[in-house]
């Protein structure tokens, strides 16, 4: 805990010293206990909420998420993965087909602020909640609420008795305050996609059979007989935005030395079947979150569980839940990504239903260039995938933007293309565009400032202009608010009294600054820069690498002239060498010159 709070001290220090002007958050304390019936899989729970108005609005009523109704018959999730064009296969029409004693349940029993009982309503995974008063800039309201639930069959995410036998999987399983920001209140329905809370210190309580062993948020502080067989569990999580735990009676916790003093926990079934690769996975899952710390910004908690549970892999705080039945080189790739999302989502807790691309793409983009290293794959490019996904989407006619809303996509393909392939690609095409070193150090610079707050794109895009001296809005707005796509090709190769002229030529609506490498007949090569005039600058290049810069681009002049004068013959010309600039047609970027 110390340590946590010295790491987190130095980060908010230096966030708190560079705000936006009027930046402003919510804030949000738990106390929760909760009582569970492993044999029925319910859970009865009380759940005190002390909620700071931290905004410039007087509030008149909250929102509550209601996740585990999404897991009923005629819900929406339910619903729009039967009429979906392509249903994920883990959900299908299985919640169609669910039994009352399988489905999931959170239902409020009774609901007070400061003391005066409220009257909510529930709407589907949503609890609405006139209050009783306002509650004023500044002010605090704390509300009490008794509560009950059942654990669904594992369908997404949550669930009891999932494939692996795990018993619980218990992620999005208490009453969650919506949050409210400057874009007003976020109480989205669950429909399958992310989420989105407020910033808080949790304790919770949890008390089950004695022979479940449970891993998740937080640090365990108290376990103690509770009677009757059972055992309660204390955790404490400070300033975290969700909580999420799992348990089993046949886990084996395994502990490891992470960097800088964290505790890497282990949980997972005990299967000979699954202990080998479980136990390789530690030290590499050390090496990975040293690999984040570098690259990004230091973990600032004192745990990381990696916990097998779940349908797949999800993040959540100080933990991921992950399917544990893979071969090792599988294991450290959900681990990897699902690890990134502790800096990509969990310290940096974007709103990922309105920028999933920020939480997905980011983390898809580190965990591709960290699992490379970890598992010393030397890959040509890592991201390889990433971009031939792009290209996909791209070229198919059915492309949405980035600015989509997570549940608007119209087939699961689509966001899942956009959200991590495309996602992947701003990041490694902005250093295309700014620099690999100006890149590194947009990456760490963003994690010093919004670390522990809620970071938009606007934000992030900031940030890479205060560090590459580039104005870069025409960047954000094209590749991430449009579908406009890069297209330049090689027009024409003409001798002259001197050398040749190459004629390039635009053909894509978005503009982009041009890297082009021409090979003369002798052998001998050349790099040309071409700034984008609407930069109003030029990008870093690698010390020592030698470049020719030219005259600017502007972008609505469709074609650009390039005159070589060093008297040698042209064979080949390039564009993007580096292969990082994200032309949807890759066929018309190289033109060999005719003899």
């Amino acid at each position: 805990m110390a340590r946590f709070l010295l790491i987190f001290l130095t980060i908010s220090g230096f966030v708190y010293g560079q705000n936006p002007s009027g930046y402003w958050q919510q804030h949000v304390d738990y106390t929760i206990d909760v009582d569970v019936d492993v044999e029925s899989a319910q859970f009865t729970g009380a759940q005190k909420l002390v909620y700071t108005n931290n905004s410039p609005d007087t509030l008149s009523r909250v929102y509550y998420h209601l996740y585990f109704n999404a897991f009923q018959p005629g819900s929406e999730m339910d619903v729009r993965s039967r009429n979906i064009a392509d249903p994920d296969r883990r959900v299908g029409d299985r919640i169609a087909g669910l039994a009352p004693e399988e489905q999931g349940q959170l239902v409020p029993l009774s609901l007070a602020q400061n003391g005066v009982a409220l009257e909510p309503t529930v709407e589907g995974t949503v609890l609405v909640v006139p209050l009783d008063q306002p509650i004023p800039p500044g002010a605090e309201a704390v509300f009490d609420m008794k509560f009950k639930g059942q654990v669904p069959v594992q369908i997404r995410r949550s669930g009891r008795d999932n494939s692996e036998g795990v018993a619980l999987s218990m992620a999005q399983w208490y009453p969650k305050l919506a949050e409210y920001d400057q874009d007003g209140w976020h109480a989205d329905p669950y429909i399958a996609r992310e989420f989105y809370g407020v910033w808080g210190d949790f304790e919770v309580a949890i008390t089950i059979d004695s022979d479940y062993v449970i891993g998740g948020t937080g640090y365990l502080k108290n376990k103690k007989r509770a009677g009757k067989g059972k055992t309660k569990w204390v955790f404490q999580a400070p300033n975290v935005h969700d909580f999420t735990w799992a348990a089993d009676p046949e886990y084996i916790h395994d502990t490891y030395p992470g960097p800088n003093g964290v505790t890497l926990n282990f949980y997972y079934k005990n299967n000979p079947e699954l202990i080998e690769n479980w136990q390789k996975l530690q030290p590499l899952t050390a090496e990975l979150m040293a690999y984040f710390n570098d690259a990004i910004g230091p973990y600032p908690y004192d745990q990381y569980s990696v916990i097998q549970g779940g349908d797949g892999g999800m993040e959540y705080g100080m933990c991921t839940l992950i399917t544990g039945q893979r071969t090792l080189e599988s294991l450290v790739g959900v681990t990897a990504h699902e690890m990134a999302h502790a800096w990509f989502q969990f310290l940096l807790a974007t709103n990922e239903s309105l920028h999933e691309w920020m939480d997905e793409g980011f983390t898809s983009y580190i965990s591709s260039l960290a699992e490379d290293v970890v598992l010393e794959q030397n890959s040509a490019d890592p991201l390889a995938g990433a971009y031939r996904g792009y290209y996909f989407l791209a070229n198919s006619g059915q492309e949405q933007p980035l600015s989509t809303h997570a549940d608007r996509y119209n087939t699961n393909r689509n966001y899942g293309i956009a959200a991590y392939s495309k996602g992947a690609v701003f990041l490694a095409q902005l250093g295309y565009v700014i620099g690999d070193e100006n890149l590194t150090k947009t990456i760490q610079s963003y994690f010093k400032k919004w670390a522990f707050k809620h970071p938009q794109p606007n934000d992030f895009i900031r940030i890479a202009e205060q560090v590459s001296g580039l104005e870069l809005d025409w960047y954000l707005q094209d590749f991430a608010q449009t579908t406009n796509t890069i297209d330049y090709s090689i027009k024409s190769i003409e001798a002259n009294e001197q050398g040749s002229d190459i004629m390039l030529e635009r053909l894509g609506l978005m503009p982009m600054p041009i890297d082009l490498l021409v090979t003369y007949q002798d052998g001998s090569t050349e790099l040309f820069y071409i700034p984008l005039q609407m930069m109003r600058g030029e990008k870093l290049f690698a010390k020592g690498q030698n470049v020719t810069t030219l005259k600017d681009w502007a972008w609505a002049m469709p074609t650009y002239v390039v005159r070589t004068d060093n008297n040698k013959v042209v064979a080949q010309v390039v564009i993007d060498p580096s292969k990082r600039m994200a032309d949807r047609d890759q066929e018309n970027n190289t033109l060999n010159a005719v003899d």
